[in-house]
C-alpha cells in the first residue's frame, strides 16, 4: 500500500493535533510535518516535499492562498487540499485559482476528509457539495452574462428613460409617485452601474449600449 505523506497547515494547535490523531489511524496516511502559518508552510513544504498539503486559509504572517502560490512557484506539482471554516466566494475562487484540488469545510466527516486526501493525491479533485454549488453558480454567471438592460432594475430603467427626456429629479419623483430622495438614490445607482458621473453621460452610455431608446 502506497503511503501518502501529509503536511498539515493550521494556526490552531488543537486543530492540528486533532487532524494528526485522526489521519494517523489510516494505514496509508502519514503526517510528515505541521506548520502554524503560511510562512512556515512554505519552508516545511520545501524541506519535506509532502504528497498532499492540508491548508487552512486564514493564518498569520502569510495566509493560505499566499502560501500555496509561493509553494507552487517552487514546486508546480504540489497538491493542496483546503480545509477551512470559510466558504465565501472570494476565498473559494482564490484558493482554486492558485491550485487547490480539494476544498472542504472543517465540519466535514472524517470519511470525506480521507476520501479527499486520497483523491487529491491521485491528481483528482474533490470539492464539498456546498462549495461545488457555489463554483457551478459562478461558472454559470460567467458563461451567461446578463443582458445590458438587466444591469438596471425596472424602476432604474424608468428613471433613466425619464432622464433621457430631460426630466429633473422632482418631476420624475412626481410622475412615479415617490420622494425626490428616492429618485436621487436611483440616479446614484444608475451612475454606479454604468460607470459614469453625470446625467448626460448616463443617457449617452445607455443609448450607446442599447439599454434605452429615444
Amino acid at each position: 500500500m502506497e503511503e501518502i505523506r501529509l503536511l498539515i497547515v493550521d494556526d490552531h494547535m488543537v486543530v492540528r493535533d486533532g487532524l494528526v490523531a485522526m489521519l494517523q489511524r489510516e494505514p496509508d496516511l502519514a503526517v510528515a510535518g505541521e506548520a502554524r502559518n503560511g510562512r512556515e508552510a512554505v519552508d516545511k513544504a520545501r524541506e519535506l516535499n509532502p504528497d498532499v498539503i492540508l491548508m487552512d486559509l486564514r493564518m498569520p504572517e502569510l495566509d493560505g492562498v499566499g502560501a500555496m502560490r509561493e509553494i507552487r512557484e517552487e514546486n508546480p506539482d504540489a497538491r493542496f487540499l483546503v480545509l477551512t471554516t470559510y466558504d465565501t466566494d472570494e476565498m473559494i475562487f482564490d484558493a482554486l485559482d492558485v491550485g487547490a484540488k480539494g476544498y472542504l469545510l472543517k465540519d466535514t466527516s472524517r470519511e470525506e476528509l480521507f476520501r479527499a486526501v486520497r483523491a487529491v493525491h491521485k491528481g483528482e479533485s474533490l470539492i464539498q457539495p456546498a462549495i461545488a454549488a457555489k463554483v457551478l453558480n459562478r461558472l454559470s454567471e460567467l458563461s451567461h452574462p446578463p443582458a445590458e438592460a438587466e444591469l438596471l432594475s425596472d424602476r432604474e430603467l424608468e428613471v433613466l428613460q425619464a432622464m433621457a427626456k430631460g426630466a429633473g429629479n422632482k418631476d420624475i419623483a412626481a410622475s412615479l409617485f415617490v420622494t425626490e430622495s428616492t429618485i436621487k438614490t436611483h440616479v446614484a445607482n444608475i451612475f454606479h452601474k454604468l460607470g459614469v458621473n453625470r446625467r448626460t453621460e448616463a443617457v449617452t452610455e445607455a443609448l450607446q449600449r442599447g439599454i434605452i431608446k429615444l
